[in-house]
């Protein structure tokens, strides 16, 4: 990883896709996935990052083409949007920020990004690029949640979910399901507690869904647990339920929805827990993440100022991020440049001395001379790399590194070779001479 290459991304989302082609885009194993596109030709580094409403990967390459290229094989979808650098840099920041989420300003989306981050560092998919990026982003995300209101009220896709049921149907007096202990499942839990009769919690694994009726403190609900192996008939005296498995098959077949009484349900999972065939039936009231977008409008439309604001946040650290690549990119070229000076300078002090007849001090004499040299030469490249680096001249930059890292294992460069370092030169002797003997 040479921490030199470009962040190029793609992105499948709500924003663009239906449900449907979220569900075609979804990918069986984040990590998998990563060690993939690692392994495409020219990828340095690899992210990707999957919720219930997108999927999105992200891979550092020499350049924006052969990133691409490289993404050509994640994209199952012609709904999949193709980000260069800066769009991939500043469509994470608003990720991160909640600003591209179904429900505007959510927070769980930042536990998601580190976990993204962590399962591609697990891999040794993270180099410096992808590190600086992810954790801007991170940054910006904890920003906009404590300096601004934009994660006020509503702030997951489970809380829309319950506050949908709310407002529509009602929770006063009412049985409520849901079917999975997650994280979804069990921030519904936690919202339906107090606000209903019943609450029954189903979910595959049994004693996790115990664990989570022993968190809810609210005396005035009843809490009741249940697996999934007769999950009609768990569901059957419910008024209300949300799904949220993240099963990639249905939890209810299409004959056992039809075997429910009037029930309302939000599925807040991708792929979908209930069967499209339900929103037909009339005995049903089915709302699943297309759907819900419609109701988190009115949140989206209150969050508006803090959204302002956040995106003010997000000019700011996508700028300091754009100058500190810059700054690194300049200083790895610079770097890279004195180093290769320096050990031709010092092979050759080594072949001189050797071949001259130095006493200490002399020695010092011309190894200060050989600096004075080398800095002079090296003055104006380093500034020219470093305006370069300030005005993006990336083509600048390249050509920079492919001339100051030459392969030295395989000898000095021809031009170095072909100088003739045998013998100092009289008039350089003289020199020499003259001033130690001014020092004496």
């Amino acid at each position: 990883m040479t921490g030199r290459g470009l962040i190029v991304g793609s992105s499948v989302s709500h924003r663009e896709a239906s449900l449907e082609q979220l569900e075609a885009a979804t990918i069986e194993s984040d990590a998998a996935t990563v060690e993939a596109l690692l392994a495409e030709p020219g990828v340095d580094e690899a992210l990707v990052l999957q919720t219930c409403n997108r999927v999105e990967a992200y891979v550092v390459a020499a350049d924006e083409q052969v990133g691409q290229e490289a993404l050509d094989s994640f994209r199952t979808t012609t709904k999949a949007r193709e980000m260069g650098h800066e769009e991939s840099i500043r469509h994470l920041f608003r990720v991160a920020a909640g600003l591209e989420s179904l429900v505007v300003g959510e927070d769980q989306i930042l536990g998601q990004v580190r976990e993204a981050y962590e399962t591609a560092r697990a891999e040794n998919a993270i180099g410096p690029v992808l590190d600086d990026a992810v954790s801007k982003a991170l940054r910006v995300g904890e920003r906009a949640r404590t300096e601004t209101a934009i994660n006020d009220g509503v702030v997951s896709v489970a809380s829309a979910a319950v506050k949908l049921a709310e407002e529509t149907h009602g929770l006063a007096d009412t049985t409520a399901a849901v079917v999975g202990a997650g994280e979804m499942g069990s921030l519904a839990a936690e919202h339906l507690d107090g606000a209903v009769d019943r609450l029954v919690l189903a979910n595959r694994t049994v004693e996790r869904a115990e664990h989570l009726a022993d968190s809810l403190e609210a005396a005035e609900t009843t809490v009741d647990v249940a697996g999934l192996d007769d999950l009609p008939t768990t569901l059957a005296p419910c008024d209300i339920v949300i799904s949220a498995t993240g099963s990639t098959d249905w939890v209810l077949e299409p004959a056992a929805c039809r075997g429910l009484e009037e029930t309302f349900v939000v599925d807040i999972t991708r792929p979908r827990d209930i069967p499209p065939a339900a929103d037909e039936m009339e005995h049903l009231r089915v709302y699943d993440l297309d759907k819900l977008e419609t109701v988190t409008e009115k949140t989206r439309q209150m969050r508006h100022e803090a959204a302002t604001r956040v995106e003010d946040i997000i000019d700011e650290e996508f700028d300091r991020l754009l100058t500190q690549y810059k700054r690194k990119r300049a200083d790895t070229v610079i770097s890279t440049m004195y180093e290769s000076a320096e050990r031709i300078k010092a092979n050759e002090l080594e072949t001189a001395f050797r071949e001259a007849d130095f006493d200490a001090e002399q020695q010092a004499v011309v190894e200060a001379m050989a600096d004075a040299i080398v800095n002079q030469l090296l003055a104006a490249p380093t500034n020219s790399l470093r305006d370069a680096a300030e005005d993006d001249d990336w083509s600048t930059i390249h050509t920079a590194l492919q001339l100051f890292d030459p392969n030295l294992e395989d000898g000095p460069p021809a031009f170095v070779e072909e100088m003739d370092f045998e013998e100092i030169p009289e008039g350089v002797k003289q020199q020499l001479l003259t001033g130690l003997e001014a020092d004496d």
